[in-house]
């Protein structure tokens, strides 16, 4: 009698079902780690599926414009309150970097986490200059590439260029939130610890 069939064992049987099987598995980790990170980035960028119920007191960006996008170069990789004088830096414009540097100060334990700019199209006066030098030694100071900036206000519609404005940037040097110099300073620094509070960057 012929030798009699051996059956496949079950070790022999299982592994192409094991194989497909923890392929899956593996898929669908990789897929609960990365895709909540790119559907967060669309999110971001494109300003789809944006919950309405949380209200900025500033002008929300998110449409991908950066910081170079203004017409400032730096590589500062923290959170930014940037303020922008097209002109002469005058008293709006002065205020806006008082207010930047007390925001900076307010964020308490976090406050290593941003700094304080400004961009400026133009020489400041002397007497101010040396306010700066005196009393915000840790201001960041940026020239302002004007033909850039009016291209950015252009495209923004903005009626009128020559204000200065504030903007939170963040730690990759996107434009977040922007504020006119009427900004109320109490808001602007909710605003800046909520982003904190959300952001596991900076």
């Amino acid at each position: 009698m012929g030798a009699a069939m051996n059956p496949p064992s079950m070790s022999e049987a299982k592994p192409p079902v094991s194989r497909r099987k923890g392929r899956l598995q593996l898929l669908l980790i990789l897929f609960g780690v990365v895709g909540p990170m790119i559907l967060a980035t669309g999110m971001y960028k494109l300003q789809f599926w944006v919950p309405e119920g949380r209200s900025y007191h500033g002008e929300l960006i998110g449409n991908g414009q950066t910081r170079a996008d203004l017409g400032v170069q730096t590589d500062e990789q923290r959170w930014q309150l940037l303020v922008t004088a097209p002109r002469e830096c005058a008293v709006d414009c002065q205020q806006l970097v008082y207010l930047a540097r007390q925001i900076q100060i307010g964020l308490g334990r976090d406050a290593g986490r941003a700094s304080h700019a400004i961009a400026a199209a133009q020489p400041f006066s002397a007497d101010y200059d040396a306010k700066l030098t005196r009393e915000y030694p840790q201001l960041q100071r940026y020239p302002l590439d004007l033909t850039t900036f009016n291209a950015f206000q252009k495209h923004a519609g903005d009626a009128d260029k020559a204000l200065p404005q504030l903007w939170i940037i963040d730690p990759h040097g996107n434009l977040v939130l922007r504020y006119a110099p009427s900004v109320n300073g109490k808001d602007l620094l909710n605003d800046l610890r909520h982003l904190l509070k959300l952001s596991n960057i900076g």
